[in-house]
């Protein structure tokens, strides 16, 4: 569907989170006929109850009723499963089942800069954002890293750029969604509570970010990633123009390591970026992230030498391995926004101090024996927090130290007990925070606030 035909069109928007109260108030200006329906009690939708009657559109709370299936289209919020029984009947009945981030493609006029994988999704996508603001350039910074892409669609035009954070769920019912840029940073599991448990799944759907790329068009992808260089290689559109980066070996096109260096080789043309000692954000895989973004800027015209200046200046991202304070010689770490296993493999990779290990949460099919060796490398004691506290003690116990808190409070309590002067105590749980908190970035607040609270000696 295009813009222009939206007008008059029936829409029910199922889920009222932030993405479908946005995508709701985008089609209603757009001249569409739009109900919002969410399962939540009345009583916790006050101020969405409010925003939607300002802006004329009838929504339904605590039941999701049979009046979704009388929009000739339905828009699925990203916490919204595709199996669930109002949906799938949705499908039956041949009405058309979209993604937000699909309705809100329609109106974009700016090029969009799609970024996906498992894990350093937003570090990259505010990297690149900044790359492109630090050079003056008109751009948004939407998507799944908080604010909806519907919300802000409308504020960038065509010479700007839209840069988007894409998860798998947001890309599960895209149609015509087609980003000038995509970037795909990595593959492992993760979600696959929502793939029936099936990896292949998950990766498919990750794909679907270049299905309807073309020639003029670019895939930025991780070579080094044999899983995902495999799925390009199989999947991509034969047109596309593909760039590869790589931190082990030189690629054709794309960016690589190289002597202690970051390097683009683009259009024949090799060029020296900067010294991966100079990069301010730490770590492997935030060289991966450097790389991609860098990638992303130059083909969007960024310098070369305002690139460089962002890479040394730029702090990461809060709930990602973010430095709180440090109290009688403990660094506390909040890296809150780690959700699956692989992001707290590269998490412990991160420190040569001895870890505290806040471990757990609302499991997702988590397999730890990735983590077994970095932890008896790494890791002190674990905490066991959350729903699958008893999973995480029985694949560690062995190996190291496990305590379980039934609360974050108490799990703090516990490291301040147990860790000593040098070491570091990591949130870093691998799992999703749904059981104790509303999202990971309630769980990190709580965590930070804790933090704050404890007094030296």
């Amino acid at each position: 569907m295009k813009a222009g035909e939206v007008r008059g069109k029936r829409f029910s928007v199922f889920g009222g989170a932030r993405s479908g109260v946005a995508v709701a108030k985008l089609l209603k200006r757009h001249g569409a006929r739009v109900f919002l329906s969410d399962k939540a009690a009345a009583e916790k939708m006050a101020q969405v109850a409010v925003e939607l009657e300002a802006a004329g559109i009838d929504y339904e709370f605590g039941v999701n009723s049979e009046r979704v299936l009388e929009g000739d289209v339905v828009v699925l919020s990203p916490g919204v499963p595709s199996d669930v029984p109002l949906v799938k009947e949705s499908l039956a009945k041949g009405l058309k089942v979209t993604s937000e981030v699909e309705v809100a493609s329609w109106f974009c006029m700016a090029p969009i800069v799609a970024i996906t994988g498992t894990n350093g999704k937003t570090t990259t996508t505010t990297l690149t954002g900044r790359m492109f603001q630090d050079e003056k350039r008109e751009c948004v910074v939407a998507g799944n890293i908080g604010t909806a892409f519907s919300q802000v669609v409308d504020q960038v035009g065509s010479d700007g750029a839209a840069v988007l954070e894409i998860s798998s769920f947001q890309l599960d019912h895209i149609e015509s969604f087609k980003p000038k840029i995509a970037v795909w940073l990595n593959i492992t599991p993760d979600h696959l509570d929502r793939y029936d448990h099936s990896y292949e799944k998950y990766i498919e759907s990750k794909c679907r970010i270049f299905k309807n790329q073309t020639a003029h068009d670019v895939l930025i992808y991780n070579v080094d990633d044999k899983t995902e260089r495999s799925y390009v290689e199989k999947l991509a559109p034969p047109s596309v123009r593909k760039m590869a980066f790589s931190i082990h070996s030189k690629v054709d096109e794309g960016a690589f390591v190289q002597a202690g260096h970051l390097r683009t080789r683009m259009d024949g043309r090799e060029e020296v970026v900067i010294g991966t000692d100079q990069i301010s954000v730490r770590g492997m895989h935030n060289l991966y992230n450097a790389m991609a973004a860098t990638l992303a800027a130059r083909v969007m015209g960024t310098s070369t030498a305002s690139i460089r200046a962002t890479l040394k200046n730029f702090k990461g991202v809060e709930h990602r391995l973010e430095l709180i304070r440090e109290v009688n010689g403990v660094a506390y770490v909040n890296d809150s926004k780690a959700t699956n296993v692989d992001s707290v493999w590269y998490a412990l990779q991160s420190f040569d101090r001895p870890i505290v290990l806040f471990l757990g949460g609302r499991d997702k099919g988590n397999d730890y024996s990735r983590l077994t060796d970095p932890v008896k490398k790494h890791v002190r004691a674990i905490i066991a927090i959350g729903e699958s506290a008893d999973k995480v003690t029985k694949a560690f116990a062995s190996i190291v130290s496990v305590v379980t808190a039934a609360n974050m409070e108490e799990a703090v309590k516990i490291a301040t007990r147990t860790a000593t002067s040098g070491d570091v105590v990591l949130l870093s749980p691998a799992c999703a925070s749904f059981d104790w908190f509303e999202n990971y970035e309630h769980r990190g607040r709580v965590f930070k606030q804790l933090v704050r609270e404890l007094s030296p000696n």
